[in-house]
């Protein structure tokens, strides 16, 4: 099965599911998301769910100066960033619940 498709309707929810624990920039949260065993996840698609989640006002962002380069925009969720992990995590349970009955009554057939 093709992962990539799969991750396509499930990366607001990791994204957000990063951020709940603390803020990061987007090299960061690329790296969270691929430590937490999302290896296919492209830069480009992380990036572009930020700016994205950003304009929804699901998400602050504020800028840091680094060390080691340029400096770096973080991200942190808002109110209606954990409202909206919140509602997307039942959906993500309950669709999760549903095909996990499906597939195991399609196994036991």
């Amino acid at each position: 099965m093709d992962t990539s498709q799969l991750l396509k309707g499930v990366l607001d929810l990791a994204v957000l599911a990063v951020l709940r624990d603390a803020d990061g920039y987007g090299y960061d949260v690329l790296r969270r998301l691929r430590a937490a065993g999302l290896h296919d996840v492209a830069d480009a698609s992380v990036y572009g769910t930020l700016r994205r989640l950003f304009a929804a006002g699901a998400l602050t962002s504020y800028v840091q100066p680094s060390e080691e380069g340029p400096h770096r925009k973080y991200y942190g969720l808002n109110k209606t960033g954990h409202d909206l992990l919140n509602q997307s995590t039942r959906t993500w349970t309950n669709f999760a619940d549903i095909m996990a009955e499906l597939l195991l009554t399609k196994e036991a057939a």
